[in-house]
């Protein structure tokens, strides 16, 4: 059973991409109606109909109605989880946390849009939005522990996209340098979109990715003059 429920987060079986197919909708569905009227005036009821579902289903999906606005795709937590666990021995942690990050943004460009109006929501409702931070601290959490298990695992002690350097302070799989690892991987995300959201004519979205990733491997050197 274990084998089934990660083969299908992963997008492996047809039921669970149906079901992740449903969930998109519903949260789509609330970013949108949200963004139209207002949060606080969209109702359950309202978003199970633009989805097409019934309110039983939605609550199949969602404890509660800000559920919906909050977390646009719940299962991706794990995805990325399963991906850094399982990325090549030889890869960095770093370089295994830039792969799952990038697996699950492929589709960035097409759901920029979506996640724009998703930020408007947020920012416009103080409870949602600290809902929200709440929820992006938790999935930064998953990911330091999925690179402390990685470290445990792999028995690399060195720093991001690096073999060398002096001992780190702390040994592998311990607190520091797993939780500093995600929470650079998140800003590198969003410095990524923002600075793609204002270039979007200059560069594919994975390709300015890819160019900040590089840089923090290499140590975040000084541009030359």
């Amino acid at each position: 059973m274990q084998l089934m429920l990660e083969k299908g987060a992963a997008g492996g079986g047809l039921r669970e991409r149906k079901k992740r197919a449903t969930r998109a909708a519903l949260s789509e569905a609330a970013v949108r109606l949200a963004a139209e009227h207002g949060g606080e005036k969209v109702t359950v009821e309202a978003i199970s109909a633009a989805a097409g579902v019934s309110v039983r289903t939605f609550f199949n999906y969602f404890d509660s109605r800000d559920d919906a606005f909050v977390v646009i795709d719940a299962d991706a937590g794990a995805r990325m989880r399963r991906a850094v666990l399982d990325a090549p021995a030889d890869l960095s942690p770093l370089a295994a946390l830039r792969e799952a990050m990038a697996a699950e943004l492929a589709e960035a460009e097409q759901q920029h849009e979506l996640w724009r109006l998703h930020a408007e929501v947020l920012h416009a409702s103080p409870h949602l939005l600290a809902r929200g931070v709440g929820a992006h601290m938790a999935a930064e959490a998953d990911l330091a522990d999925a690179v402390a298990e990685r470290l445990r695992g792999v028995g690399d002690t060195g720093g991001p996209g690096s073999g060398a350097g002096p001992e780190p302070v702390t040994g592998p799989g311990s607190g520091l340098y797993p939780r500093l690892l995600a929470a650079v991987a998140g800003a590198a995300v969003r410095t990524s979109m923002d600075h793609w959201s204002a270039h979007q004519e200059e560069a594919a979205f994975l390709d300015v990715f890819h160019e900040v990733f590089t840089l923090l491997a290499a140590g975040l050197p000084a541009p030359s003059a």
